[in-house]
């Protein structure tokens, strides 16, 4: 599970570059390419140790290409701890904590920490709209400095 916002955009890259590579390869084109990465964001802040879960999207239309960002929660340090120190993913994790099966597939950790105020999925929608900001907003994005 990546660590840093820097592992987790480039797994959104690397995951967009792979399926232009293949879809080109096949010959179809598509007008955007997309990837995904979620992971935890760890830091230390006045010597504490935090976790926040966010995901990023890294859109490309094979010449171009911009991140957007989900939300970012802070992660329990109970869970956070074993994530981190033990490399455990939290999708292994968060059906034992939360008591229920099959949430990475269902509301996500997003779910459980929000109460479903906000779950995985609404959160990597925000990331991608992020993402997309800059090919459907093409005037404020293209202008030369």
């Amino acid at each position: 599970m990546p660590l840093t916002d820097e592992e987790m955009m480039a797994g959104a890259r690397e995951r967009a570059e792979a399926v232009r590579i293949t879809l080109e390869a096949e010959g179809i084109q598509a007008d955007l390419y997309v990837g995904i990465e979620g992971g935890l964001h760890t830091m230390n802040l006045n010597g504490v140790k935090l976790a926040f879960l966010r995901g990023w999207v890294y859109a490309t239309d094979g010449r171009r290409g911009f991140f957007g960002a989900s939300p970012s929660v802070l992660v329990p340090d109970i869970l956070a701890r074993r994530v981190v120190d033990e490399a455990v993913e939290l999708g292994d994790i968060i059906d034992d904590f939360a008591g229920q099966a099959d949430v990475r597939s269902r509301q996500g950790a997003w779910g459980i920490f929000s109460r479903d105020l906000l779950t995985r999925s609404m959160s990597f929608e925000a990331a991608l709209i992020a993402a997309f900001a800059p090919f459907y907003n093409v005037q404020l994005y293209m202008q030369e400095s």
